[in-house]
């Protein structure tokens, strides 16, 4: 019994949180999406009271074939969970990058490049694009740049002895002013941690024969934390003033970014000055984030700066840039939309044989109905309910345990124009992806049972009671 509190708080959390979500204006946004399941369930409606054939006949049916009706809810079922399930990740990607730009913010690369992946400026670039107009400044009349290196670090991910060795790639961003930084793309640390100091680095415990090792202080974003941690005892994400080795160096997470929804959250940040040093980058940068003085002069500071003769510099607002790295979930939409098609054939088409399987076993059943009275109009509207009902309740099941997706993490790429990014994202089942799972299944029922039903409606009453 202790178990059941647990489950129906799994089940229960997910709905809660597409409960908050759910917003009755976005229904006007997709028309076609909801008008079509509106009109699936009102013909379901239509079906179940113009009918003439009595519905406790057609549940009886179901529960006497009982293996079929089962067999017919696991196709709507299967179909629907993995709909939902590959929208919901494509949703999570999606949402990743649209979160991750700030209004306001400008990107700035070198010519020619449009990640920063592949960008290269010089320090000396700096002095020329803060006395570019449009800039904000800051109380003290800073202006708010934000230079930073970008680097992917191929890192050893530490094994048992004699085990076979493991990397992976961790994205390695160095920031000249952390606080600056933070403010800049909107992010803060978690409670408990504090940003890296000036210097960077600091001496702890633990060095060879007891002696103080310098170690290289870092804020870890939330997914990247969870994923440096999983390879440890217990698996538990890294904390605030725990070590990790990366690039033979030993550093220190002295705070923790609350950065669940960007793409930030897949980041180690460190001081610049450290990882350009270490990392071929000491004498440029990948890139500077711009604050524009007003917001929605934005696009107008970055044409300034990408069309001035004085700087040779490739720029655009930052919501535009996430939006070319949003590539990635538009490819896999159009990937998920082929695949469950193929997939939802396969339903059909099983969906089909099933009912004509149940037909064949009740034609006896059909001449009896004929012989009292109920035309063939009345037997093609009760085979098709049943077809349709199951499809709901195949669907409705599918959209349950599709909602237990919600909130769970998953690792992907996002990238466009050449560049690609590691990150940590969340899948997001919204009310457009429960309402697209649900009117599949149904347009496979309407779809699979329309055949047999047609092929029940035209069978003479003689040959049914051969």
């Amino acid at each position: 019994m202790s178990a059941l509190p647990l489950l129906l708080s799994t089940g229960v959390t997910p709905l809660l949180a597409v409960v908050r979500r759910f917003d009755p204006a976005r229904i006007s946004e997709h028309p076609l999406l909801f008008g079509a399941l509106g009109a699936m369930v009102l013909l379901i409606l239509c079906l179940a009271f113009v009918g003439k054939v009595p519905l406790a006949y057609n549940l009886r049916n179901l529960m006497v074939r009982w293996t079929t009706t089962l067999l017919m809810l696991v196709a709507f079922f299967v179909v629907v969970l993995l709909l939902v399930g590959m929208l919901a990740f494509v949703n999570g990607l999606e949402a990743l990058t649209n979160n991750s730009g700030q209004p306001g913010n400008v990107v700035v690369f070198s010519s020619g490049a449009n990640d920063e992946g592949f960008s290269n400026l010089a320090l000396t670039e700096v002095s020329n694009v803060e006395r570019m107009e449009g800039i904000a400044a800051d109380e003290s009349g800073q202006r708010i740049v934000s230079k930073e290196v970008f680097v992917i670090v191929n890192r050893e991910i530490p094994t048992p002895k004699g085990a076979p060795s493991r990397r992976q790639f961790v994205q390695l961003r160095g920031i000249e002013d952390p606080q600056l930084a933070g403010f800049v793309h909107g992010l803060k640390l978690k409670e408990g941690g504090q940003w890296f100091s000036e210097a960077g680095v600091e001496e702890s415990a633990g060095g060879a024969e007891g002696q103080p090792q310098v170690v290289r202080q870092c804020v870890l974003g939330n997914g990247i934390a969870g994923e440096l941690g999983k390879d440890r005892p217990g698996g538990q994400p890294l904390g605030v003033g725990e070590l990790f080795e990366m690039a033979d160096r030993s550093w220190k997470v002295v705070g923790i970014l609350d950065s669940t929804g960007s793409t930030f959250d897949s980041e180690v940040w460190a001081k610049r000055q450290i990882v350009g040093e270490g990392f071929g980058k000491e004498s440029s940068y990948s890139s500077f984030v711009i604050r524009a003085a007003d917001v929605n002069q934005a696009a107008t500071l970055a044409k300034s700066l990408k069309d001035s003769k004085e700087v040779a510099l490739n720029a655009m607002t930052e919501q535009d840039y996430f939006q070319t790295l949003s590539e990635t979930s538009r490819t896999l939409l159009y990937a998920v939309w082929i695949v469950v098609m193929f997939v939802a054939l396969g339903g059909v088409f099983g969906v089909m044989n099933t009912m004509f399987a149940a037909i064949s076993q009740r034609i006896k059943d059909i001449g009896v109905l004929r012989m009292l009275g109920y035309s063939r109009k009345d037997v093609l509207m009760s085979f098709l309910l049943e077809s349709l009902v199951l499809s709901l309740l195949g669907g409705l099941l599918g959209c349950a345990l599709g909602l237990l997706l919600d909130g769970l993490t998953a690792k992907s790429t996002v990238g466009g124009q050449g560049a690609a990014k590691t990150v940590v994202l969340q899948f997001v089942v919204s009310q457009e992806v429960l309402a697209t799972g649900l009117l599949l299944s149904l347009l496979m029922g309407l779809i699979g049972g329309l055949l047999p039903a047609l092929r029940a409606m035209r069978m003479k009453l003689l040959e049914t009671l051969r």
